[in-house]
C-alpha cells in the first residue's frame, strides 16, 4: 500500500489513533467525535445537529451515540429547569472518561454527587440555522468541553417527564421501596425529581430486587432527609454501564422462524407452521386431508354395501327357480 500524505498547516485538527483506528466505534461514531472535537472552543451545538451536518441518518446516529456512551466519549445529563421543561446537557470529550470524571470536568470544584448524569434517548434535532465557525488548529484545546443543550418544552409542571425511555419503571420501583420501606417515604414530587437516576440504574442492567436492596440495606436509625439520602445512593451506588463489547457478546435471542418448517402441502407459496409432533403438513392441510379420506372411506362403505345387495337379490332369485 502506497501512501502520499502531507501534513495540514492550517484548518486541522489533532485526532489520537486511538479514536481512528478504535475497535468498538463505527464509523458514524468515529465521524460524529471527530466532527465534534473540531469545532472550536465555545461552540455550542447539540449532537443531533451535527449528526444532520454530517449526513448520519437516523439509526447510525442512535448508535453511535451508545457507542460513544459506551466508551467514555459522551456524557449526558438531564435537568428539570423553570416551568416544568427539562434540558439535557452533553459533553464530548477526546478522551474515555469516567461519570465521575465528566462530572468533575462539568462542575470544576464540585463533588461527584452535585449533578445527576443519566442517558437519553437521542432525538432527532434540526440544524441550527448559522454554521460554526471554521477550526483552526487546536492544539492545547482542553480535553472535555459541553457541546450542546437540547430543551424539550412541556405544557406544564405537573404533565413534565425526564427525557429517559425508562423513566416510567424508575419511578416505579422508587414508589415500591417507598412504600415498602417507611425510612425511606417520598413525595410524589422527590419520585419525579429521582426517576431519572432510578431509569439510569434500569438502563445499565441492574434489575428491580438490586436497586431495592441498594436503597434499602443498612439503613440508618434515624434518616432526616429520605429524598436526600435515596439520591445519595443512586448516585453513590451507580452500577458501571456495560461497554460496548459486551453488549455485543450478549447472545441473540433465537428468531420465532427458527422453531418453524415449511409445510409440504400445496400451497400458492411457501406456508410456514410450527410441528408438535413432526408433522409435515399445516393444520389446514391434515383437515383436507382427512376430510378426503373420510370421503374415500365413505364411498368405498358405500360400493360394499351396494355389492352386498345385489348378491343377496341374485341368490334369493335363484332359490326361486325350479329344479
Amino acid at each position: 500500500m502506497l501512501r502520499h500524505v502531507i501534513a495540514p498547516t492550517r484548518f486541522f485538527t489533532q485526532v489520537s489513533n486511538e479514536i481512528i483506528r478504535h475497535p468498538r466505534l463505527s464509523a458514524a461514531a468515529v465521524r460524529l467525535l471527530t466532527w465534534q472535537i473540531s469545532y472550536p472552543a465555545g461552540t455550542d451545538e447539540p449532537l443531533g445537529a451535527t449528526a444532520a451536518r454530517a449526513d448520519i441518518k437516523k439509526t447510525a446516529f442512535t448508535q453511535a451515540k451508545r457507542e460513544l456512551v459506551a466508551e467514555g466519549y459522551l456524557h449526558e445529563w438531564s435537568e428539570q429547569v423553570e416551568k416544568g421543561q427539562w434540558v439535557t446537557i452533553q459533553l464530548i470529550s477526546n478522551v474515555p472518561l469516567t461519570a465521575e470524571e465528566a462530572t468533575a470536568a462539568r462542575n470544576p470544584g464540585a463533588s461527584p454527587a452535585a449533578a445527576e448524569p443519566t442517558a437519553v434517548e437521542p432525538t432527532a434535532i434540526e440544524p441550527t440555522a448559522a454554521e460554526p465557525t471554521a477550526a483552526e488548529p487546536t492544539v492545547g484545546e482542553p480535553t472535555p468541553r459541553s457541546v450542546g443543550r437540547s430543551q424539550e418544552e412541556t405544557t406544564g409542571a405537573n404533565t413534565s417527564h425526564p427525557p429517559h425511555p425508562l423513566a416510567e419503571r424508575g419511578a416505579q420501583a422508587l414508589t415500591a421501596v417507598s412504600r415498602g420501606e417507611r425510612k425511606l417515604r417520598l413525595s410524589p414530587r422527590d419520585i419525579a425529581r429521582l426517576a431519572p437516576l432510578a431509569a439510569e440504574w434500569l438502563q445499565r442492567g441492574s434489575t428491580l430486587r438490586e436497586l431495592r436492596e441498594a436503597l434499602t440495606s443498612g439503613l440508618p436509625a434515624r434518616i432526616n432527609s429520605p429524598a436526600g439520602l435515596t439520591r445519595d445512593r443512586l448516585v453513590r451506588k451507580m452500577p458501571e454501564p456495560p461497554s460496548f463489547a459486551d453488549q455485543r457478546a450478549v447472545e441473540p435471542t433465537a428468531p420465532r422462524v427458527a422453531s418453524m418448517r415449511e409445510c409440504r402441502g400445496d400451497h400458492m407459496h411457501p406456508y410456514l407452521f410450527r410441528p408438535v409432533d413432526g408433522e409435515t403438513l399445516c393444520r389446514d392441510c391434515r383437515q383436507e386431508q382427512a376430510a378426503e379420506a373420510q370421503d374415500d372411506a365413505s364411498g368405498a362403505i358405500g360400493a360394499a354395501l351396494r355389492g352386498g345387495s345385489l348378491v343377496r337379490a341374485a341368490l334369493r332369485g335363484g332359490q326361486r327357480q325350479p329344479s
